[in-house]
């Protein structure tokens, strides 16, 4: 048991260590040159109509740039509505019996 405890001091330990240098790494915050925000909002607002051709600036970002992102959204949203069901589902049935 004090294994398992000492196995798991360490794994949160590590952890913990790894979030701190992803925080490390971070640009400063409000730092206004960062670029990698600016180019790819600016792309989004100057080049939507004419790389995906819809009127809507959304509509491209959603469909067009997101596409896939928004798909395995959808997924994870179904398959927890469906987990949710089938527990409700399952739960019910034990209450009748």
């Amino acid at each position: 048991m004090k294994v398992r405890n000492l196995l798991i001091l360490i794994i949160a330990v590590l952890a913990a260590y790894g979030m701190l240098l992803a925080v490390a790494e971070l640009p400063p915050y409000g730092m206004p040159d960062n670029p990698i925000h600016n180019s790819v909002s600016e792309r989004y607002i100057n080049e939507a109509l004419e790389e995906t051709g819809a009127l809507n600036m959304v509509t491209s970002i959603v469909l067009d740039y997101r596409a896939y992102d928004t798909m395995f959204e959808t997924i994870v949203l179904f398959t927890a509505a469906l987990a949710v069901v089938i527990t409700l589902k399952t739960s019910a049935r034990e209450g009748k019996g």
